[in-house]
């Protein structure tokens, strides 16, 4: 059965935006998928260390070479990269703070970026498998509204994701979500709720969608 590899980064629990559509898709998911495997992460809830140098270097080490230290330091890092090695489908919620993404979600990154393994290499371990990003955000983004051309988000992503790891990656984009509660933006409120919803049948759509792509 399929294996799905689901991260949630949002700092703001069962208020989350980016964690009501990853719930969605997992829901679809599971439907569609009931005696599926699903890996789950939770890096607000349990944040992974920053990358250091000892388990840096030591990915540039054959496993079968690498000293007792080495190897304790590269632990975790192989138990991320095998965790994505072995989904079908990886669920990535990237919410953006302050223009970018979550820390806790690029240190992910910084761990499962393996020169020779997963990244910079012909045949990236990654590559190809079907990838969907939850990334919401307080305002608008889009060409025509004043914030356009600061999302760090999406290009920072499409470049580590795509580019870097070679995965096929498919955005959700969840906006306005801080029309709600915000008095300035109480005439976006409609857009705001239009964007939700399409955000959560999107998840929904996709979940179902790469379930039976798989089951083919």
């Amino acid at each position: 059965m399929a294996t799905l590899l689901h991260i949630d980064t949002s700092l703001n629990g069962d208020n989350s935006h980016s964690r009501a559509v990853t719930a969605a898709f997992r829901e679809a998911w599971e439907s569609e998928h009931p005696r599926g495997t699903v890996i789950y992460r939770d890096l607000d809830a349990d944040p992974l260390p920053h990358l250091r140098a000892d388990a840096f270097y030591a990915g540039f080490t054959a496993p079968a070479d690498r000293t007792p230290e080495e190897r304790a330091a590269f632990a975790l890092r192989g138990e991320l990269i095998e965790e994505a090695e072995s989904a079908d489908v990886l669920l990535l919620a990237a919410p953006m703070y302050n223009f970018s993404i979550p820390s806790t979600l690029k240190a992910w990154l910084d761990h499962v970026f393996a020169i020779g393994r997963t990244a910079g290499t012909a045949n990236p371990t990654l590559a190809g498998k079907r990838t969907v990003v939850v990334t919401s955000r307080g305002g608008s983004y889009r060409e025509g509204t004043p914030n356009h051309g600061n999302d760090f988000v999406q290009d920072f992503l499409h470049k580590a994701l795509g580019d870097g790891l070679g995965l096929d990656v498919t955005f959700i984009v969840p906006e306005l979500t801080m029309a709600p509660t915000v008095p300035a933006m109480a005439d976006l409120v409609p857009l705001y709720e239009a964007s939700r919803a399409e955000s959560l049948a999107a998840a929904e759509s996709h979940a179902r969608a790469l379930a039976t792509e798989l089951a083919a």
